[in-house]
């Protein structure tokens, strides 16, 4: 709190609200007091509410900045991996080199699943989406835990969080071969977190090129501040309820196109338009409010600038064709002639519709050899670092389950009529 207050008169009555003061970016009016005057905030979306207090990341959408703990995303990128940036998220500090050793350690030694999982697996149908693969695998994974936990056991729970940072490469990759029907493969205990991922997935051991460039979008999609899911993690973990239950629920809501699944409707948006030569007629639809065809992969909710992730993953992606020979791929041709297009358009560049992070990872992970079905099981392997630091941080706090209000637009109290009489 800095001090300042505004006051807001409604119904001849005057209310002092207090401001809540950021270290970075937008201040917070707290609206806490309205509640004893029998009114509320309306704000579909949550455009303009802050529901927590959180120290885990920081974004600056007009000025195109993303903070982890203080740390630009472009150096964590660049000179970190996963789990120290899931080490950092969680401790709020950078590992020294024997705490990240011990960290590294436990973290495999706990990727192993039980062998039930396996059968609950094998069970679900050939067919089954991957995100419905790894939802039930995740939700499942409680069956087979210790769920007895104290939750404001700080132990307790950066064992929890572990547990749950480890195992879902497994989990992930369970799905994937699933998919694929290919036998389901167990963790390589020889073989760091990233790699062996990737191992479990292709069923061999993964080019470094190809290794480095999962690793970057494992990083650049640890932690996005309140987006959808992770709200969805913090929601269902202030009923109290398991670990397990809250990251089956982000996951469920990750699986949505407007959230995880944007990298996978880019790919299918760059074969509906199939060749350069057709961009300029689909630049023109995308600006046809009439047409409901949409420029995947441009913009963000938050980023008024270009995404940071983007410029990152733009650069990995060439390292990874050319390391695969295929920096000749007609997909990033296509691409990159859609952006540098789209960049040079007035319309695209006024509403500053600038490429985000979707964009360039599809195209890696299809040439890594993921199929576009099951890219949002990458985002969610690379978005559980953030889950369990988000539900990890909002327990180091008085729990106050989330309840929001609505703007009820119903009819009033009516009469019952048995149905004889209805006409």
């Amino acid at each position: 709190m800095n001090g300042e207050a505004a006051s807001l008169r409604i119904r001849g009555s005057e209310i002092e609200l207090c401001v809540r003061a950021a270290t970075l970016g937008q201040d917070v009016l707290d609206v806490g007091k309205l509640v004893a005057s029998d009114v509320f905030t309306f704000d579909p979306g949550f455009v303009s509410t802050a529901a927590c207090t959180s120290a885990l990341t920081y974004i600056d959408g007009d000025a195109g900045i993303l903070l982890h703990r203080g740390y630009r995303i472009e150096d964590l990128a660049a000179e970190s991996n996963q789990l120290e940036v899931a080490y950092l998220l969680l401790t709020g500090e950078l590992p020294t080199a024997s705490e990240f050793e011990a960290f590294r350690h436990s973290v495999l030694a706990a990727q192993a699943v039980p062998a039930g999982l396996y059968d609950v697996c094998r069970a679900l149908p050939a067919d089954a989406h991957p995100m419905a693969v790894l939802n039930t695998l995740s939700a499942a994974l409680a069956a087979f835990e210790d769920l007895a936990m104290d939750m404001a056991d700080e132990t307790a729970r950066r064992e929890v969080a572990i547990k749950l940072i480890a195992k879902m490469p497994t989990l992930v990759a369970m799905a994937l071969r699933h998919q694929a029907g290919k036998p389901l493969t167990e963790p390589e205990p020889n073989l760091d977190y990233t790699a062996n991922f990737l191992a479990m997935v292709l069923g061999n051991t993964p080019d470094a090129v190809v290794v480095d460039a999962m690793e970057r979008i494992l990083v650049l999609h640890a932690d996005h501040e309140q987006n959808a899911s992770t709200s969805t993690v913090r929601l269902s973990g202030s009923t109290g309820t398991n670990p397990y239950a809250a990251v089956s629920a982000g996951i469920g809501a990750l699986w949505g196109p407007s959230h995880g699944g944007a990298n996978e409707a880019v790919l299918a948006m760059l074969e509906e338009v199939g060749d350069a030569e057709h961009i300029d007629a689909f630049l023109a639809r995308a600006q046809d409010p009439d047409d409901p065809f949409k420029l995947m992969g441009f913009g963000h909710r938050i980023y008024k600038n270009y995404d940071p992730r983007a410029a990152i993953l733009r650069a990995s992606c060439h390292e990874v064709l050319e390391s695969l020979g295929t920096v000749n791929s007609p997909l990033l041709r296509l691409a990159q002639a859609l952006e540098k297009r789209a960049l040079e358009d007035d319309y695209f560049v006024r509403r500053k519709l600038f490429p985000n992070v979707d964009f360039y990872s599809g195209i890696i992970l299809r040439a890594i050899g993921i199929p576009s079905s099951a890219f949002t099981t990458i985002f969610a392997l690379g978005r559980i670092v953030g889950w369990v630091a988000q539900w990890n941080e909002m327990h180091r706090e008085t729990l106050k389950i989330g309840r929001p209000r609505q703007l009820y637009l119903g009819p009033g109290p009516r009469a019952f009529v048995a149905m004889p009489d209805r006409a």
